[in-house]
């Protein structure tokens, strides 16, 4: 039979069921690595799915024959040693899965290049009007609200407004500085450009939207995380309280923000990590959803 009809039934249940489920668990708050992952293997495994299902819909004569040539035939690897000329529904069986692939880098390229010019233009105005700060390892602005923000990347930087500085203490403020290094260790910006990638492509899908939004948030949990290695939950969460009106600029990550509250109340709240048991199933899901669209095109022994 075709795998068509139960890769559209799979890619349905990843985009608008997965979500869901995903939304109404409580793990991700306590595990947000792990959260970013499995949001990210199912992003993954609905593109697969989406570029399998194109290619039995442009063959729907195609059928799953027994044996390696078969199955390498079924996903479209398989190649006769008499090629005959390729008609329509050849050219449409590659041209589909192609164009979902291309529309994906196209889209993480752009994103990732807007982002880099917005960074680089702020990055411009800084070497100007900032003052670097050698004892914070960090860039001072002057600015009334106070604000802590982290330009990854290439030439990352580190920025604080003059009035934090001035309004927290110094176990604050080296708590808020140690949340913003650790977007610039942890590549966080490459993980966001894959996922707004993601979104823009299949805009239409609440698997994308959703994908995006909490990707953001869990990124941000994942820096207070680190921060929290080193200082207490109550100094962190004050000084997210003090600087919960700061804005970041584009393609920047602040600390404060419209996810300051429901950080400051995770991080006050009952902290109870994850079992082990949870994490080795999630990963261990995490680490199959991406080849499910394989096994439900090329399913073995037909």
């Amino acid at each position: 039979m075709n795998a068509a009809p139960a890769l559209v039934a799979y890619t349905a249940a990843v985009g608008f069921l997965a979500p869901r489920i995903m939304l109404r668990s409580a793990w991700p708050h306590r595990a947000p690595a792990l959260a970013v992952a499995a949001w990210h293997a199912l992003a993954f495994s609905f593109s697969v799915s989406v570029a399998l299902a194109a290619y039995h819909l442009a063959t729907p004569t195609e059928h799953l024959h027994a044996g390696l040539v078969g199955l390498l035939h079924a996903c479209g690897l398989g190649a006769g040693s008499a090629a005959p000329d390729p008609t329509t529904a050849d050219k449409l069986a590659v041209a589909l899965p192609t164009a979902v692939v291309l529309a994906l880098v196209a889209s993480f390229a752009f994103h990732m290049t807007r982002a880099g010019r917005a960074r680089a233009r702020h990055r411009d105005v800084l070497d100007k009007v900032g003052t670097h700060s050698a004892r914070l390892r960090a860039t001072v602005l002057a600015h009334k609200t106070p604000a802590a923000y982290c330009l990854p990347g290439r030439r990352s930087r580190i920025v604080v407004s003059d009035a934090a500085v001035r309004l927290l203490s110094d176990e604050q403020l080296n708590a808020v500085l140690e949340h913003e290094r650790a977007h610039v260790a942890g590549r966080h910006h490459l993980v966001l450009a894959a996922a707004e990638a993601f979104a823009t492509v299949f805009r239409w899908v609440p698997l994308a939207r959703h994908a995006k939004e909490q990707t953001a948030i869990l990124l941000e949990m994942i820096a207070d995380d680190r921060a929290l290695r080193s200082h207490e939950h109550d100094v962190l969460a004050t000084a997210m309280y003090e600087m919960a009106a700061g804005r970041a600029p584009q393609g920047a990550f602040g600390v404060g923000g419209h996810t300051a509250l429901i950080r400051m109340q995770r991080i006050l709240g009952r902290r109870d990590d994850a079992h082990p048991a949870l994490w080795g199933s999630v990963a261990a899901v995490a680490a199959v959803v991406p080849l499910l669209p394989l096994l439900v095109a090329c399913p073995p022994g037909l």
